[in-house]
């Protein structure tokens, strides 16, 4: 890993690791973008990509440069344009998807340092918390947890796969190979029956969803099933947080 990039309050980090850290960042990015809720009507019919704009093209590139290693093949891009500086049509964007970018960003810049599998694909991490799951690896902060079982906390990351992958679950992993899948991370709990969950690149920006969890606070169905096909969850990535790391004393 190559963090040479990264700013000393993030590398060192000055502060400890810590939920409430994850969170404030990825609010912040959110209020960044307009603090944009989700809504599918809308999407049918939007023409603007904030993703596109002046101010937060500039944004998702620096979700790209900071979050992923010094080095990588992205961190050249931004909002709209390739490794060369060269606008791409919003046509191809999906090329360019940021979301695993943003999470690798907030959890970067949260204080996460070497204990974070940062990609430009949530597969890589997903994969890599299902491993410190199986007790293969101590490496990662992250540890892959079974819907039925866990009810999501602040911080704590929910992922479902997409594609060709939407039917993949947490037995099938870890995977030989990379899959289509998306994370969002766990910004509120205190409402009964939901949770507040945020990512990047969803309706070309930082977006809040709502979605629906048993009394028990899993992910559910509206009707209090867990796992739906809207929302085919894989696994929630919890933050092993319990022992913060030690403040900056230098």
């Amino acid at each position: 890993m190559s963090d040479s990039h990264v700013p000393p309050f993030a590398k060192v980090p000055y502060e400890p690791f810590t939920r409430a850290a994850v969170v404030a960042v990825a609010l912040r990015e959110w209020r960044l973008f307009g603090q944009n809720i989700a809504d599918p009507d809308a999407e049918a019919t939007r023409i603007i990509k904030p993703e596109r704009e002046e101010g937060l093209w500039q944004r998702v590139g620096e979700y790209w440069w900071l979050g992923l290693d010094a080095g990588s093949a992205e961190s050249a891009w931004t909002g709209k344009h390739d490794g060369h500086g060269a606008v791409f049509s919003p046509d191809v964007d999906g090329d360019y998807a940021w979301s695993a970018a943003f999470i690798s960003y907030v959890m970067r810049i949260a204080g996460a340092g070497q204990r974070f599998p940062y990609s430009a694909d949530h597969a890589d991490y997903i994969n890599a918390a299902r491993r410190v799951s199986l007790g293969q690896t101590t490496e990662w902060l992250v540890s892959a947890e079974r819907v039925q079982d866990y009810a999501p906390r602040l911080g704590d990351l929910v992922c479902f796969g997409r594609g060709t992958a939407r039917g993949l679950r947490y037995e099938d992993l870890p995977t030989p190979a990379l899959f289509t899948s998306h994370c969002d991370i766990v910004v509120e709990t205190t409402v009964p029956g939901r949770i507040g969950v945020m990512g990047g690149n969803i309706e070309d920006s930082v977006t809040l969803n709502y979605v629906p969890v048993t009394a028990e606070g899993k992910l559910a169905t509206p009707e209090g099933i867990v796992l739906d096909t809207r929302f085919p969850w894989m696994a929630v990535l919890r933050l092993l947080v319990a022992e913060p790391w030690p403040a900056f004393t230098g």
